[in-house]
């Protein structure tokens, strides 16, 4: 089946998240294809990480409960996702 491309925004639970740590979980746990720190407010600052999914049932939450295991993750939600080529 041919994949989608997912992109989650990780929201840490304060601004006080060690983000090099959350990034290295993310990496060791999905192996996605970019990080991108986004500035929220007040310091807080949320990561947008895109990342390949194979195009079957169930496997964007599979992702989104392992990203929420990641000690510091308050959030995740699913910003977009896109069809492959």
């Amino acid at each position: 089946m041919p994949d989608v491309i997912v992109t989650f925004k990780v929201m840490p639970t304060s601004v006080d998240v060690d983000l090099d740590k959350v990034e290295k979980e993310l990496n060791a746990a999905i192996s996605p294809q970019r990080i991108v720190r986004e500035p929220i407010a007040f310091g807080l600052v949320a990561l947008n990480v895109t990342t390949f999914v194979e195009d079957s049932g169930g496997q964007v939450e599979k992702l989104e409960e392992k990203i929420r295991a990641i000690e510091g993750v308050a959030d995740v939600e699913v910003t977009e996702v896109t069809r492959s080529l």
